[in-house]
């Protein structure tokens, strides 16, 4: 893999209940890493949550997206303007992989390989419980990298709600019913 590589932005079932979805982002590992595990950082592309890099270790995650962009787009009204999840650490090998519970959604694990001065961010998302699910969680991940992309690469994002409502619809064009 090079430098030149292109990935597809959408994310992939790569088993019935598991999405895969890739970006290559500016290095070095330890900046994409921190993203990843400080919580100032995290919550500028997903959610806040101060995580003790131990397994076993539960943390809690604040999602408060009408905060990511400017503007924010149109918040479906079935969110609300906070959400909070609890989770725990199940993988930690600094800065290479971070695995962690989803709440009762699933699994999620981040691996990061150094690529040239870029960094390929590979996030698994298992055993998403039905399709409802999988669809909000394929257009949040894709939403959320697309923010964490844009932040490291000192631009502003596109506003968040209006892109994970389209890709909603397009997760659900792309998925398997």
């Amino acid at each position: 893999m090079t430098d030149a590589v292109t990935l597809d932005a959408y994310g992939a079932l790569t088993e019935p209940t598991t999405l895969t979805i890739q970006r290559l982002l500016p290095g070095p590992i330890e900046r994409v890493w921190a993203y990843l595990t400080d919580s100032d950082l995290r919550r500028r592309w997903l959610a806040a949550g101060t995580m003790e890099l131990e397994v076993g270790a539960e943390f809690e995650l604040v999602w408060r997206n009408d905060e990511l962009t400017t503007p924010p787009g149109t918040r479906p009204p079935e969110f609300a303007a906070e959400h909070r999840m609890t989770s725990r650490i199940t993988e930690v090998d600094a800065p290479h992989r971070l695995a962690f519970t989803f709440g009762q959604a699933g699994h999620v694990a981040f691996e990061l390989k150094p690529v040239g001065n870029k960094v390929l961010l590979t996030l698994v998302h298992r055993r998403l419980p039905d399709r409802a699910t999988m669809l909000k969680v394929s257009a949040g991940w894709h939403m959320h990298l697309d923010v964490l992309a844009a932040r490291a690469d000192g631009v502003e994002p596109a506003p968040f709600w209006d892109g994970w409502s389209r890709l909603q619809a397009e997760y659900d064009a792309r998925l398997p019913g």
